[in-house]
């Protein structure tokens, strides 16, 4: 099924999937033991991703730091474009491939900025990177969807992404080359969106590789001798025991999970 021109409205199956109602609380919680508890300069010390080679710096920081920011407005825009283009990612691809998908660009974000910010006396801070593969990979599965730019603007996703991009490496580039004292680690979100490209790249490439391969695959023993004539039957109704069950399935695995039987059951319980 082709998502790509359906009008834009977050969401899908559930308002707030499993994995971005529970990243929103933990950045919260820390937030709040960052800002107003006597631990906050030691989990800023210990949390921060902290340039390689100085003393501060720790190997589960790439982790740590996507649940640090800087302020209440840093949070809030992060958390908010998490929900915005995350939900229905995960409502498609379930809620363990959306995990995999988000900590990989998180981490691989961090594996970038490192390189970047070799000499650097400051620590990074924040999800930024994380939530910037979460918008290509919203860019590339939706490229004509219509997003709208201070809420008046429509621009297509692909045209509203790439233009984040082509922003945050002339601003990278700027600030590396000029010395301009920037704090916003541009080469975090850069690198969290070039570990999305691959990322979906090599999906896309497994799935094609599967699809093409059960072309090939035999389906079964043949049928010998003459076929008994049998009368067409009256499929059973959809219990409400198994439309939850198969509504938990779509949470956890996505709805490309379903088996052809279960999909048929969900449209039958949609139609009534």
């Amino acid at each position: 099924m082709n998502y790509s021109n359906q009008p834009y409205s977050p969401g899908g199956f559930s308002f707030m999937p499993p994995a971005i109602k529970t990243i929103i609380l933990i950045n919260v919680a820390v937030f709040f033991l960052q800002f107003f508890t006597p631990f906050g300069a030691m989990i800023q010390n210990l949390g921060a991703l902290w340039p390689v080679g100085s003393e501060n710096f720790r190997l589960w920081q790439p982790v740590t730091y996507m649940f640090l920011h800087g302020g209440g407005t840093h949070l809030f825009f992060n958390m908010f474009a998490l929900w915005m283009f995350g939900a229905e990612i995960e409502n498609q691809w379930g809620t363990r491939e959306f995990n995999i998908y988000y900590f990989t660009c998180g981490i691989g974000a961090a594996a970038i900025n490192l390189l970047a910010t070799i000499g650097d006396p400051y620590p990074t801070v924040g999800a930024s990177g994380a939530i910037y593969g979460v918008l290509l990979a919203f860019g590339m599965m939706f490229p004509n969807r219509y997003i709208f730019l201070y809420f008046l603007f429509p621009v297509k996703a692909k045209y509203f992404i790439a233009g984040y991009a082509l922003i945050e490496f002339f601003s990278g580039l700027n600030s590396r080359t000029m010395g301009s004292g920037s704090d916003i680690a541009h080469f975090a979100h850069l690198g969290g969106m070039l570990i999305g490209f691959i990322f979906i790249t090599i999906k896309r490439a497994e799935w094609s590789f599967a699809g093409l391969f059960s072309k090939f695959r035999p389906s079964g023993k043949k049928r010998s001798g003459p076929r008994l004539h049998t009368q067409n039957r009256v499929a059973p109704p959809v219990s409400e025991a198994e439309i939850n069950a198969i509504l938990d399935k779509i949470s956890e695995r996505g709805y490309s999970s379903l088996t052809a039987e279960e999909r048929r059951k969900l449209l039958k319980a949609g139609g009534k």
